[in-house]
């Protein structure tokens, strides 16, 4: 459990790190925080600051106590304090390196990234531009089919069109084959996607995606896939770690599988033959370099009828000390800590 305590600065790197926001991953980002500042407190001088559901920033007291204290003892009035630290401390000079620690909209999508490099702040991560289309997952595919990487046949359609018009939606769909996965745009942690085996079924998925999104992207599903990831680490010269592997008696990786302890089974490295893997991390580099990602990424792939497809890149991925990202580069010789001094050498960097 980490102390209530402001750290010292003097001597050590000062870091503000961001959580929480507005997003439906909220309490996903919170998690990654308390990693963070648990394992980086002892290196680096951290500042919490948390972003309620609001919008409203808490006041660095309250910001520890949401973050050192767990979920359910959490006071109600520390979720909802005001009189938080001011923006007008986000000066250059305040800090030496912010870690928006993010998850999804409002914080992932280059919302932030924007503020933070208007103000003159170096921060973890890719810029706006990498944040932005890495959020987004239509243009995010539009990008990564200019660029040529393998991926399975989508549609893109705007929750307008929907409401507007659900039998003519539907019927242009039918041409599409079923299973499909319907998505929101932006949003990750797999909040309000579904798979569709049947008509009925698509019609209630595409009526969930469009409660979370204007937009909807409608994805042909892979018979007996396999999920395969790839951190990738770096700024313009990118590296790739091992090759893991996703398994899970799910239908497919939804959020409670996610995030419910054992339904689902990380192999690291995963089985597969290494000229296999060697592609899987050249797509992941690939992919990074295609977006404009910087500091970390994650890659997603399926693997089906010996075939390899790109599915994602999430450029601020879940970091808890069991989530992928951090378990990936661990096998690949990077302990925690040191991932998370790294990261903020590359905010450092000069790009």
């Amino acid at each position: 459990m980490c102390k209530l305590h402001t750290p010292s600065r003097s001597g050590r790197p000062r870091v503000l790190l961001l959580c929480g926001g507005r997003s439906d991953e909220h309490e996903v980002s919170l998690a990654s925080a308390r990693s963070v500042l648990a394992a980086a407190g002892s290196a680096f001088a951290v500042t919490p600051l948390v972003i309620g559901r609001d919008g409203r920033l808490l006041p660095e007291a309250a910001s520890r106590r949401v973050l050192c204290t767990p979920v359910p003892d959490t006071p109600p009035d520390a979720l909802t304090a005001t009189g938080a630290l001011e923006l007008s401390a986000l000066e250059p000079g305040a800090f030496d390196v912010v870690f928006p620690l993010l998850h999804g909209p409002f914080g992932e999508d280059g919302s932030v990234q924007g503020l933070l490099k208007l103000l003159g702040l170096p921060f973890v991560g890719s810029d706006v531009l990498g944040s932005a289309v890495g959020m987004d997952k239509g243009m995010m595919k539009a990008v990564f089919a200019a660029h040529g990487l393998p991926q399975v046949p989508y549609r893109l359609m705007t929750r307008s069109a929907w409401r507007r018009d659900p039998e003519g939606v539907l019927a242009s769909l039918m041409d599409f084959g079923l299973p499909v996965f319907v998505k929101p745009a932006n949003l990750g942690s797999s909040v309000g996607i579904s798979r569709a085996d049947d008509p009925e079924g698509l019609r209630e998925a595409l009526e969930t995606a469009a409660r979370y999104d204007r937009r909807v992207l409608v994805e042909r599903g892979l018979a007996r896939a396999r999920e395969l990831e790839v951190g990738v680490l770096g700024n313009d010269a990118p590296r790739a770690s091992v090759v893991g592997e996703i398994r899970y008696e799910s239908l497919f990786y939804d959020y409670s599988t996610k995030y419910t302890e054992g339904e689902a089974e990380p192999l690291i490295p995963a089985p597969i033959p290494p000229e296999l893997a060697a592609r899987c991390q050249a797509l992941a580099l690939e992919a990074f370099r295609a977006v404009d990602a910087a500091g970390l990424a994650r890659v997603d792939f399926f693997l089906a009828g010996g075939e390899l497809y790109l599915n994602e890149i999430n450029t601020m991925p879940g970091f808890t000390r069991t989530s992928m990202f951090p378990k990936l580069w661990e096998a690949s010789g990077v302990p925690y800590d040191a991932l998370i001094t790294q990261l903020i050498a590359l905010a450092l960097e000069a790009r």
